[in-house]
């Protein structure tokens, strides 16, 4: 590659960098000054000294621990159990055969299809005639099973998991379930850092399913806590971007930490091959 072609390639990341990061900048920027920034011409662009002022407020028109708390829980539950039901199904119809095997996956990724919001009626009543409503049961036991972390899994199984492995374990007497245990999961490591990043993030952000099920509002999660602060007459834009802003702390801290055990195992196995 040349050295111009090197330039305009480099170039162009960064302009597609700073494009990337330049809402995450006007968020900081918003949540530090007070709400007349919002209708400022020319907008402002450094960081003011409101920022300490507009979590007071936010924590005065909220209550934003508890719901990033409640979040927390559902979203780690959440993520947990898909990540087990997901790739242990997902190592499943990668490595086994069994009777209907591809009609069953294809019937796995048609559910992909169908938008999310088609389904939120059924789910309702279902939710009600269970007495789930206003529970976290009604979040977490819906989404047990993910059909995107199925199909991921098993296509990341397929070429990562060696049958000479799976065959050596079934002559000293491993059935199906240890198999998965002591040789897919290990493996399967840069995989499902990756769901669980995807999964945990879709989870935190949702809005519209807990506003439906959840009444009490000591129940809400963050993201329906923090439309609360959205007024019906008048809306204090500094606290919202505030509150926004430390709603993804959360999500960026995640992401380092696993975005770093995502890399690591991927080079390691790099090298191993």
């Amino acid at each position: 590659m040349s050295i111009l072609k090197k330039i305009i390639l480099h170039t162009c990341l960064i302009i597609g960098v700073l494009i990337s990061i330049f809402p995450f900048y006007w968020l900081i920027v918003m949540s530090t000054n007070d709400s007349s920034a919002a209708y400022t011409f020319p907008p402002v662009w450094t960081f003011g000294d409101q920022f300490f002022v507009n979590v007071q407020k936010v924590f005065a028109e909220i209550p934003f621990l508890q719901s990033m708390f409640n979040t927390l829980i559902v979203s780690t539950l959440s993520t947990v159990l898909v990540l087990f039901f997901s790739s242990l199904a997902g190592f499943v119809f990668a490595k086994f055969k069994f009777p209907g095997k591809n009609k069953l996956f294809i019937f796995t990724l048609t559910t992909m299809m169908i938008p999310a919001q088609l389904s939120l009626i059924p789910m309702f009543i279902m939710m009600q005639e269970i007495g789930w409503i206003d529970s976290y049961k009604a979040l977490i036991i819906p989404g047990l099973v993910s059909a995107f972390g199925i199909f991921w899994i098993k296509q990341y199984a397929e070429g990562a998991i060696h049958d000479d492995l799976l065959n050596a374990a079934r002559i000293d007497g491993c059935g199906i379930f240890r198999m998965y245990w002591n040789i897919a999961l290990p493996v399967l490591k840069p995989a499902l850092a990756f769901l669980a990043i995807f999964n945990f993030m879709a989870v935190w952000n949702d809005y519209l399913w807990p506003l439906i099920v959840l009444n009490d509002p000591s129940k809400y999660t963050l993201m329906v806590a923090l439309a609360n602060l959205k007024g019906l007459h008048a809306t204090d834009h500094a606290a919202v971007m505030t509150g926004t802003f430390l709603g993804t702390l959360p999500l960026i801290a995640l992401f380092l930490i696993a975005s770093r055990q995502f890399i690591s195992d991927i080079a390691a196995g790099a090298v191993k091959d």
